[in-house]
């Protein structure tokens, strides 16, 4: 009789697979509370290393990290009626407070717009302070109906970004830099998913902003997963919260703004992007841990050798790890690493030590092979690379394979039905086209030049509508 696999196969039940790989690979768990998550440690590793990367990427931007509170007063997002409107139906809204009613309710953070601009508009007085560029890394709440761990959850994880300007060409200018150079280079370097860049049509904008700039990725059943985005919210929320400042020429300006974010999303579309049937593959860039030392045996030589590999490896600037839980059987922690996606395991018994070899097994091209131990130090980062850039090429090669060019809309949502992305003309779209495509959970995910750059605009000569089913 054949033995059952571990995870349900990706082409048998793709989100029976997900939520399979998230439970044995210990990444999260659902919490008591229905769309609420609770992230387990080499969960959260994997996002302490997406914080780190992206941390050091927006501050080489100029931003700086802030904190803004959790609770809002309702009345701050009734100012802006778009935004208001857009978030709706997604807020927690609490009414009571130590025991009394309160006299005005307070609102969950759903995004951080409304009570940021009411600071803006203090901190800002002349063209001085301008321009004023703020991060905060933070947990925000926004009513699931249809939650699923890391992908949509009625709280979770993020960093936003919220900026000030002079000018709209700076503003303008600012966002496409936080889409191109932190956004879009994180991605397809360290989580090595060759994201397509694009501009949001009209109907898929951001609550209030007057653009929206968004990184979509192809996951491996074909779907599309919103990365990250974008926003230039012109002076719609200054307007509201009269965030002014003193021009040059001594006249009262509104200032023009943007805002940006990525959230534990990522780690949904890291698992979906490049996790196969025997579990999550890690690109090693961004691994928090790259590679494993494994004991076979409870040998003292082997395991004084397995932490003495592990220390010279930790010197050589690799993250590594040393497992040397021999009152675990080795097959258990061989499959439970492999499960977790660590690029590497060097695996180390006593017949290894007698030839001075260790058998190296890599997760993401697969097979094993065993290097002598000398070796072990100068091989790694030279595999490492070679590893990470595999997942880049597949990543790339799956989205190229799986997008058809089309000219009609029922041609387009026949691919995106099939299980992939349709590229046609926004001119032979348009926002009608848009509307019938959504009847049948089809939706454009943005648009792009023919070049492959962000247009200017939606209706710019040239403009090609990515269509997909999405998550």
């Amino acid at each position: 009789m054949a033995k059952a696999p571990i995870l349900t196969p990706q082409a048998e039940d793709f989100p029976r697979w997900y939520q399979d790989l998230i439970n044995k690979a210990e990444l999260a768990d659902n919490g008591p509370v229905r769309g609420t998550m609770v992230i387990r440690p080499y969960g959260y590793g994997l996002w302490e290393r997406m914080q780190q990367e992206m941390d050091a990427r927006i501050k080489d931007a100029g931003a700086s990290n802030a904190y803004f509170p959790l609770f809002i007063p309702q009345s701050y997002l009734t100012r802006e009626a778009e935004h208001v409107e857009g978030f709706a139906p997604e807020l927690a809204v609490v009414t009571h407070g130590g025991g009394k009613e309160l006299e005005e309710p307070v609102v969950v953070r759903p995004t951080s717009e409304t009570i940021i601009n009411e600071y803006f508009s203090k901190w800002v007085q002349s063209y001085r302070d301008l321009p004023l560029l703020i991060n905060q890394w933070a947990n925000v709440v926004r009513w699931e109906m249809r939650p699923r761990v890391f992908l949509r959850t009625s709280e979770f994880l993020w960093q936003e970004g919220h900026t000030a300007h002079a000018t709209y060409e700076d503003a303008r200018d600012y966002a496409a830099r936080i889409h191109r150079d932190v956004y879009y280079d994180f991605m397809v370097n360290v989580l090595g998913i060759d994201v397509v860049l694009g501009r949001k049509t009209a109907k898929e904008r951001f609550a209030g902003a007057i653009n929206t700039l968004t990184l979509e990725g192809m996951m491996r059943d074909g779907k599309a997963l919103q990365m990250g985005t974008s926003h230039e919210l012109g002076q719609n929320f200054a307007k509201a919260f009269n965030t002014s400042y003193l021009s040059k020429e001594g006249q009262q300006e509104m200032v023009w703004q943007t805002s940006w974010g990525v959230s534990t999303r990522m780690v949904g579309g890291l698992i979906m992007s490049h996790g196969d049937d025997s579990g999550l593959r890690v690109p090693p860039r961004l691994a928090s841990v790259q590679a494993v030392v494994l004991a076979i045996k409870g040998d003292d030589a082997v395991i004084a050798k397995v932490r003495e590999i592990g220390d010279q490896l930790k010197a050589a600037g690799i993250r590594v790890q040393v497992d040397d839980r021999t009152d675990t059987p080795f097959g258990r922690r061989a499959v439970d690493w492999e499960l977790k996606g660590v690029p590497v395991r060097i695996e180390v018994g006593p017949r290894d030590l007698e030839n001075g070899t260790a058998m190296l097994a890599r997760r993401i091209p697969g097979g094993k092979a065993p290097v002598r131990l000398d070796e072990l130090v100068a091989l790694l980062p030279k595999v490492l690379e070679e590893d990470q850039q595999q997942l880049l090429t597949e990543s790339r090669e799956r989205r190229e394979s799986l997008t058809s060019d089309v000219t009609s809309i029922g041609e387009a949502a026949e691919a995106a039905v099939a299980g992939g992305w349709a590229r046609i003309p926004w001119a032979d779209l348009g926002p009608e086209g848009e509307a019938k495509l959504a009847e049948q959970a089809v939706s454009v995910r943005c648009l792009v030049a023919e070049d492959g750059s962000v247009p200017d605009a939606d209706d710019a000569p040239g403009t090609i509508a990515i269509v997909a089913r999405s998550y």
